[in-house]
């Protein structure tokens, strides 16, 4: 099985790409922009990498960051994740960037964006995967400046697929930015939010996501399965489907929510499987996943290619994209003889 799901075409829909930040890129990027972060190897930043919540998380992630400070910092960055997603066989990845978390240290927008669409493009032509950028917003500061760093994405509007909502959701639900969204959408916007596990309020925060912001897709989302209704609703709307990342919800739950998931795929919701932030989580990328989950769940390889299939039908790809990947899937399926 894990030959199987090492050679699996695969597709990403939820990565942060600045969780991805590994302790060797952190300590030579600090180096090149000349900081001084504390530290000196890479086993020692690792031992900082201790949260048991979103909260204790995000305090590390953004901590992160500080040396991402110039265009060529966030080219080598997504190389980094590009290289390796690579080489597990993803041929398709939709990344989560967070602009405001770099504005917001005086690093201009355009050297985010540009940064990381740099890399995609190389990567496409060397590598061989196809890479899209999606713009969150930082739902724990104010709608405002959402609106803001909208208005600076338009200049670069054909670099990003579409927009999402990260960070910390308690007491942010989604309606906070609903009129954000409606004017993201009337740009040409994909719409995402993230629902995050185990969240207050989280079974009305979804149901806000589908029948008020009306977004395309939900990432996490796994407690919609509290509601039946909510889970056939999510489950029967075309191209709508869950990014679900097993490994991050270990960290969130104590469990990778293997039974949930498992009542999820039941009901025929599209569930996807993704890494979310690997560098922060013991370098588990989408291919450890797919192995912790399967022996967590006793997945069958019909199961686990499903999950890639899923992925390829709500993805913001285009049908020439989506056409090629699902035959890529089904190829490799019919003709494994692990």
């Amino acid at each position: 099985m894990e030959s199987f799901i090492h050679g699996l075409p695969k597709l990403e829909l939820h990565l942060h790409i600045e969780g991805t930040l590994t302790p060797e890129r952190k300590l030579s990027l600090a180096k090149r922009n000349v900081l001084d972060i504390g530290h000196s190897t890479p086993s020692s930043i690792r031992q900082t990498y201790q949260f048991d919540s979103l909260a204790s998380f995000l305090g590390i992630y953004y901590d992160g960051m500080k040396v991402l400070l110039q265009e060529p910092d966030f080219y080598d960055l997504a190389m980094d994740y590009l290289r390796k997603a690579a080489s597990q066989n993803v041929r398709y990845v939709e990344m989560f960037f967070d602009p405001q978390a770099h504005t917001g240290r005086g690093v201009p927008f355009e050297f985010v964006v540009k940064g990381l669409a740099r890399a995609c493009r190389d990567a496409e032509r060397s590598l061989g995967i196809t890479g899209k950028l999606i713009m969150c917003f930082l739902r724990d500061h104010e709608a405002g400046w959402a609106e803001d760093i909208l208005t600076q994405s338009i200049p670069f509007k054909e670099l990003i697929i579409g927009v999402g909502l990260d960070s910390d959701e308690k007491h942010n639900p989604p309606q906070k930015f609903e009129n954000v969204f409606k004017r993201a959408r009337e740009l040409g916007y994909k719409l995402t939010m993230h629902a995050d596990v185990d969240q207050e309020n989280t079974l009305l925060h979804i149901a806000s996501l589908v029948q008020t912001i009306g977004v395309d897709r939900i990432d996490h989302g796994v407690n919609a399965i509290g509601s039946p209704e909510l889970t056939a609703t999510i489950a029967a709307k075309e191209g709508m489907g869950l990014t679900v990342c097993p490994v991050s919800n270990g960290y969130v739950t104590g469990d990778m929510c293997e039974n949930r998931i498992r009542g999820l795929m039941e009901a025929g919701v599209r569930v996807t499987i993704n890494s979310d932030d690997p560098s922060y989580m013991g370098e588990r990328y989408v291919e450890e996943n797919l192995v912790a989950l399967w022996k967590a769940m006793d997945l069958s390889k019909e199961d686990i290619a499903q999950f890639e299939r899923n992925a390829v039908q709500i993805c913001w790809a285009d049908k020439t994209t989506k056409d090629k990947l699902m035959k890529e899937i089904d190829e490799y399926f019919a003709t494994y003889q692990g």
